[in-house]
């Protein structure tokens, strides 16, 4: 009985009893297909065409074989091998809106970091400040005042009293802020811990460290500044252009929704400014950078979304200003019609009127002519 030969190439039938070491002649490797060309990894003949491939000669003398060769493994699914992964689209405005966290959430000081060149500019500031000679009854950076024993420190917070040169050496523990007095609580705008009780308010100890001011400060202005922002993938820089800033009085705070600037520039000037926040931020990322020119607050973003703008569309702060705005336009409003009512329109009679009238010269006074008669 003739048998199939399985032997790749050879594809005859045998007789298993005249099956010799040299009847069959077939391809012990593999076919191969690279660049349209095809053959056999056992010999080294190549071909276009695919018939021309079939009818490719063994280049091995053997026997014949009826196994059929093994069926190749079908591959494991790979859902039984891979963890199943699930992405998640960006989120709704609506969904964005309710997971917002509260704008009341306690603030935290930024870390702040003084570059080298603000460092060397304040030291020149110093320096320049002692060679000119001090004024009786200012103050000026680095000058040699007199001082009377027994004078309080002025830096809010802070109670001690001068008791000669060596008070010059003491740390001053005080409040950079100001106070605030808000629905019955009170706190400085610098560290915001909160208490009803006036004398328990007094006695609160200062946040930040300095030197003793003795002699009253010249009083700061209240100015505005540039500012500038910008995003990436991961956070948030805000740029308040600022020369000289003052770190030692300055800060920055914020929680996961506002932000509260506080910077003192060019000795005497004050910029403040609080913003409700677009986005949600990672405060303990969050850091503060001061150079000569600016101050930049770097915010990390808490997820890393593209931010619309800067400040939160419904930002209490702005509608604030809007409000104010509108009061003072109703004043200035008010104030234009009452000057415009006590005008002097009226048909009431001039000086020169009377006096005629008065003579009997028998002229009607002009304010009093009709133009119909």
């Amino acid at each position: 009985m003739a048998l199939l030969c399985y032997n790749k190439g050879c594809g005859q039938r045998f007789d298993p009893e005249k099956n010799t070491q040299d009847s069959c002649l077939h391809h012990p490797g593999f076919p191969i297909f690279h660049d349209v060309l095809k053959g056999w990894s056992c010999c080294k003949k190549r071909t276009t065409d695919f018939s021309e491939f079939l009818s490719i000669k063994g280049c091995t003398k053997g026997h014949h074989s009826n196994e059929k060769p093994p069926e190749p493994e079908a591959p494991e699914a790979k859902s039984k091998t891979s963890p199943e992964i699930i992405v998640q689209g960006p989120k709704s405005a609506e969904m964005m809106e309710r997971e917002r966290p509260s704008p009341d959430e306690p603030m935290k000081l930024l870390p702040m970091k003084v570059s080298g060149s603000l460092e060397q500019a304040l030291k020149k500031l110093d320096l320049s400040s002692k060679e000119q000679p001090a004024v009786q009854g200012t103050v000026g950076t680095g000058a040699v005042l007199q001082v009377n024993l027994g004078t309080t420190c002025k830096n809010s917070g802070c109670k001690a009293v001068y008791q000669g040169e060596e008070s010059n050496m003491e740390t001053c523990i005080f409040h950079p802020g100001i106070p605030v007095f808000h629905e019955g609580m009170k706190y400085w705008s610098c560290c915001a811990v909160k208490t009803t009780d006036f004398t328990a308010f007094l006695e609160q100890k200062g946040c930040s460290r300095g030197k003793h001011t003795w002699l009253k400060k010249q009083d700061k202005k209240l100015v505005s500044c540039r500012q500038d922002w910008h995003q990436t993938s991961s956070q948030v820089v805000v740029t308040v252009y600022a020369k000289t800033p003052l770190p030692e009085l300055s800060f920055v705070k914020a929680n996961r929704t506002v932000l509260d600037i506080h910077i003192i520039f060019e000795g005497d000037k004050v910029f403040q400014a609080e913003l409700d926040l677009w986005g949600v931020i990672n405060v303990e990322k969050s850091s503060v950078t001061m150079v000569p020119s600016k101050v930049e607050i770097t915010l990390q973003k808490d997820t890393p979304v593209t931010w619309a703008r800067l400040e939160h569309p419904q930002s209490r702060f702005q509608a604030k200003q809007q409000l104010e705005a509108n009061v003072l336009e109703c004043q200035e409003a008010r104030g234009a019609l009452e000057e415009e009512e006590e005008s002097d329109d009226s048909l009431s009679w001039s000086d020169e009127d009377e006096e005629q009238w008065q003579e009997g010269q028998g002229t009607t006074p002009s304010s009093l002519v009709s133009n119909g008669n």
